[in-house]
């Protein structure tokens, strides 16, 4: 398929009230009339990147991921987002992908934040997923892990880097020049979701969920609330690397 539809929803959170925000996020997917292939949600999307994880955690049977698995069936499109899981008497910061044939593919973000005491309450992934659909391939990562070149490094020759995150607003600047480089460094799409508003510790985010093309062309970006649906073509992509082959010369 050449186009790849994906819709960012581009959202505030209610602060550790799952009934809250899955309702909210379902309201604004039912209402959105385009069609989508993908539903971006942001991390931690039913709570808010909170370090109650016992409290808040849902085991991959729970109402979350229910809730994901009958939305993507009623849409025809993916649901995506991260989510707080337990397993295996862990907690993890979890990215659910959830496809409309009721497929669930899962990745676990491995870098996890100190200076929030992510590792004291959540065990780190392991390993790196790539998502065959449509006949794209796609590399989830999770907020933090954006800033280590190395893991986002583009080894298989994926066409989408796919970011949900909580990135505050006071460190914003990085994530801009962050997401450009790693669409220009890989040369693919980088599609990243991210949140609006203060949460209950008075940090503020301010959005800058964007789209960059393969060459690091910016063609989407938001701060403040959005629901917006981009066309993603692999023909474009594949020009480019035609017309700039860097990436036969990487490490």
């Amino acid at each position: 398929m050449d186009q790849l539809k994906v819709t960012i929803i581009q959202s505030n959170l209610y602060w550790e009230d799952k009934l809250k925000n899955r309702k909210m996020f379902a309201e604004k997917i039912n209402k959105f009339a385009e069609n989508a292939h993908i539903f971006l949600l942001p991390e931690m999307f039913t709570t808010g990147f909170t370090m109650n994880a016992a409290a808040f955690a849902e085991e991959m049977n729970g109402e979350t991921v229910s809730w994901m698995r009958e939305l993507a069936t009623t849409k025809n499109a993916v649901i995506a987002g991260s989510v707080i899981i337990k397993e295996n008497n862990q907690y993890l910061n979890r990215f659910i992908w959830m496809q409309p044939d009721g497929k669930c593919i899962t990745y676990d973000k491995k870098h996890l934040f100190g200076m929030a005491d992510e590792p004291k309450n959540y065990a780190a992934g392991k390993e790196a997923i790539l998502i065959d659909y449509l006949g794209w391939k796609i590399k989830p990562i999770i907020c933090y892990d954006l800033r280590f070149p190395t893991w986002c490094r583009n080894k298989e020759d994926y066409d989408v880097l796919l970011v949900v995150a909580n990135w505050p607003s006071k460190r914003i600047s990085h994530w801009d020049a962050l997401l450009k480089a790693r669409a220009i460094e890989n040369q693919t799409y980088v599609v990243a979701c991210n949140r609006v508003g203060l949460d209950v510790n008075e940090i503020e985010h301010n959005g800058h969920s964007a789209i960059f093309d393969p060459y690091g062309e910016e063609l989407y970006f938001s701060d403040e609330a959005s629901i917006e649906n981009i066309d993603l073509s692999k023909s474009h992509l594949q020009l480019i690397r035609r017309q700039y082959p860097f990436l036969r010369d990487r490490d």
